[in-house]
């Protein structure tokens, strides 16, 4: 059981450097926020439709299952969408330190679906998280607009992680992707419906924009957020929240070698980054002594 949770843990790294990416890509692609969305969960429904079909699974679910994953997956839509709004109107570095917060709110939403107590570490080691982007948010004002979207995401992150920790105890990781995924985009068709997005100019991309979108719907979406639910069998939603934080330093390094100079920030920003990534490291520090300290107990 120890060998899966390392191994799940070090695929979730893997997973997390993969999301990095996403970031950069949705840098890359010059498409708005919600039409980049709608493309990427349709793909990504598409490439995961086309595995189940050639592996021969059933796409049948119970009305009860069905009506969680609508809702989970309108919020998943929602998060991409704030998120990659972030991006847009700041850069990478500042959206993905913001997204940093999730863990915070992980740690207020999870006792609540998993019935047990707020530990009150979780709550310090979030406020100091939050004290990082303070310093961020003094000294990056004109990145103001982005960081309100990237809370947003942040807490819609959270709450998705929660509920699939809930989700992945009776259903398959593959079949809840899928249904997450497929509601998600119908609910984006549904809002461009609404305010006439769908244009000729809409299906008119570059040849950069689809591959980048073909990359970013396979790999970096069908892939990893089928894996990223399978590893919620082995560790928590909080594990994977505050592992999620570790997503800064890989993307804004491959920003600062791709952008160069767009993702080049004063030194404050960097002294509150230090400060939510220590706590990440802090945390893992924190649990692992925890754990080391009840096997002793137990022998």
């Amino acid at each position: 059981m120890q060998g899966n949770k390392l191994k799940n843990y070090l695929h979730l790294h893997f997973i997390v450097f993969i999301w990095g990416f996403t970031a950069i890509l949705g840098a890359l692609i010059s498409i708005d926020a919600v039409p980049l969305v709608w493309y990427r969960m349709l793909l990504a429904v598409g490439f995961i439709a086309l595995y189940f079909l050639i592996r021969k699974k059933s796409f049948k679910v119970d009305k009860k299952a069905l009506l969680k994953f609508a809702v989970s997956g309108v919020i998943i839509a929602i998060h991409w969408i704030t998120f990659f709004k972030a991006i847009k109107v700041s850069n990478v570095s500042v959206a993905l330190v913001t997204m940093s917060t999730g863990a915070f709110f992980a740690s207020l939403i999870e006792p609540l679906f998993f019935k047990r107590r707020i530990k009150s570490i979780e709550i310090i080691l979030g406020l100091l998280v939050i004290v990082g982007l303070y310093i961020i948010f003094n000294f990056e004002s004109q990145y103001s607009l982005g960081i309100i979207y990237a809370l947003i995401s942040a807490f819609l992150s959270a709450l998705f992680a929660v509920l699939n920790g809930l989700f992945i105890k009776t259903h398959d990781a593959n079949t809840i992707s899928f249904y997450q995924l497929l509601f998600g985009v119908l609910g984006v068709t549904i809002y461009m419906l609404f305010t006439q997005q769908f244009t000729i100019e809409f299906f008119q991309l570059s040849s950069s924009d689809w591959m980048y979108l073909l990359i970013l719907s396979s790999f970096c979406t069908a892939y990893a957020f089928i894996a990223s639910v399978q590893v919620m069998k082995y560790l928590t939603p909080y594990t994977v929240m505050l592992t999620i934080n570790l997503e800064p330093i890989y993307a804004i390094i491959l920003a600062l070698i791709i952008f160069g100079e767009k993702e080049q920030m004063n030194p404050e920003f960097y002294y509150g980054a230090f400060i939510v990534l220590f706590v990440v490291l802090l945390n893992g520090l924190l649990k692992n002594a925890s754990t080391l300290k009840k096997k002793i107990n137990k022998k």
